[in-house]
Parts: structure tokens; C-alpha cells; sequence
């Protein structure tokens, strides 16, 4: 996933709120969101290829999402960093969570990444280029993406051109989806969705084998989650809502 937007402590009944595109090959398999883990209870697509996810959320309302991040080091990248999202999604809080990431990365490598934790009491980000930093976000909009989050990139040299564009759109994103007077989580999400497939963002790519594979819309409040999922670039895919088994 490549743009991951957060309204965290935003919205009184939701204080976790998430709209994400997620870009990888079009020929690696992946799975549409279901309940994957059952103690605790986690509802997240799955990359059949890997095994892990790249984002879901579990009964004690943790979220856990990752983006790649471009970066000049050299990194093994010895595990897969799906399967750290769905390890941190077996914990009951973000701070929990967060000291696993903090121990994961001490023992294993993995490729470069931006790794967001929030519940009702934290949100977290972890930013991976083979040294690991760790910020504690404000409530808020927030947009990570491939180089940065919030106005604080780092352009890999390898990349100038398309990580100064990444920079650029994700500022676009975050001052598009300024809350506005009144507006719901409910109604913030559907112009979250807009804006997340509407090309002048830049944020729904289309390539030659690689772009924007799916998005999506993530509401944890008071009386539950709400998940709509698009199976496609969401330019051109209707979101559907997602109703695992035995919901949370």
C-alpha cells in the first residue's frame, strides 16, 4: 500500500478512521478482507503470496496499516512485512503493538517501511529504512506515503523525480481532506474515497503491471467497525462493504 490517509481523535464517535490505496503488481494474488485471526479477532485482506496483510483492524479496535518506503540503503529484507502488520494486529493496544514492532526490528530486517499503529489512545508511526524512528502523531489528518508522512520526506536519490511527485500529492491529499465544519466520519470518508481516485491526487496509479490494486475505508467507533472495501483502483471500482463472519 502506497497511500495510507489517518483521521485520528477526529471525529467524536470514531476516533479511528482510515482511507487507504494500496499499489502492488497486478499479477501478485491477494484476498479481499475477512476475519483472518480469531484471538483476538482480526478482519484484513490477505496477500496470498506472502501470507501477511497490509492492513486490518481487530476486536480491541487497533488499527494497523503499512506503506512501503523508498530508500537508497540496502536492506535484506528477510521477512515479510505483511507479516509484521499481522503480528502487531494479534495485540490489544497500539502501545502493545508497538514495543513487538520495536523488538521485531531489532532481530529481523526487513525492506524499508512506514508502519502506522492507532487505537482510541495512540496513534504511532514507525518509519524503517534499516534504522527504525518512532513518532507519536497529534489528533488529526495525517498521509504517509512511500517517502514521508506529514511534510517530513526523504527523497531517495535513486528516485528524485517520482519521490518529489509523492511528496507533492500527499500534501494535495492532506489539504484536501481538512475536516470540515460539521462533517461526520461517515461524510469524511466518502470524500476521502473521491479523493483517493481521483487522478489530479495522484494517489490511484496505473502502469504498465503495477498500480493501484485496491482501497480502503476503515471506521472504528463507539458502536463497532465499518469496512468497504474496493477490489480495483477506486477510479473506476465501487466500494462494497465488508461483512466478515461473526463481525466485530
Amino acid at each position: 500500500m502506497c497511500t495510507l490517509t489517518l483521521a485520528w481523535r477526529v471525529f467524536e464517535d470514531a476516533p479511528v478512521v482510515a482511507a487507504a490505496n494500496r499499489d502492488e503488481l497486478v499479477d501478485r494474488p491477494s484476498e479481499p478482507p475477512e476475519v483472518v485471526e480469531d484471538d483476538p479477532r482480526v478482519v484484513a485482506p490477505r496477500d496470498a503470496e506472502a501470507g501477511g496483510t497490509w492492513i486490518g483492524y481487530n476486536e480491541h479496535g487497533l488499527l494497523v496499516a503499512v506503506t512501503n518506503r523508498w530508500t537508497d540503503a540496502d536492506l535484506a529484507g528477510d521477512r515479510s512485512r505483511g507479516l509484521l502488520v499481522r503480528d502487531a494486529l494479534r495485540h490489544g493496544s497500539a502501545e502493545s503493538a508497538a514495543r513487538f514492532v520495536e523488538r521485531e526490528t531489532d532481530a529481523r530486517e526487513f525492506d524499508g517501511f512506514n508502519l502506522v499503529l492507532a487505537d482510541a489512545d495512540a496513534a504511532l508511526l514507525f518509519e524503517w529504512d534499516g534504522t527504525l524512528r518512532f513518532s507519536r502523531l497529534e489528533p488529526g489528518v495525517h498521509v504517509v506515503v512511500n517517502v514521508g508522512a506529514d511534510g517530513r520526506f526523504d527523497v531517495p536519490e535513486a528516485r528524485p523525480d517520482a519521490g518529489r511527485d509523492q511528496a507533492d500529492n500527499a500534501r494535495g491529499v492532506r489539504t484536501a481532506l481538512t475536516p470540515e465544519p460539521g462533517e461526520t466520519a461517515e461524510g469524511w470518508l466518502d470524500r476521502a474515497a473521491d479523493v483517493l481516485g481521483d487522478h489530479e491526487y495522484g494517489v490511484c496509479v496505473h502502469g504498465d503491471g503495477f498500480g493501484t490494486r485496491s482501497s480502503s475505508l476503515i471506521l472504528l467507533g463507539e458502536d463497532g467497525a465499518r469496512y468497504r472495501f474496493a477490489d480495483g483502483p477506486p477510479c473506476e471500482t465501487a466500494f462494497r462493504e465488508v461483512r466478515p463472519e461473526g463481525q466485530i
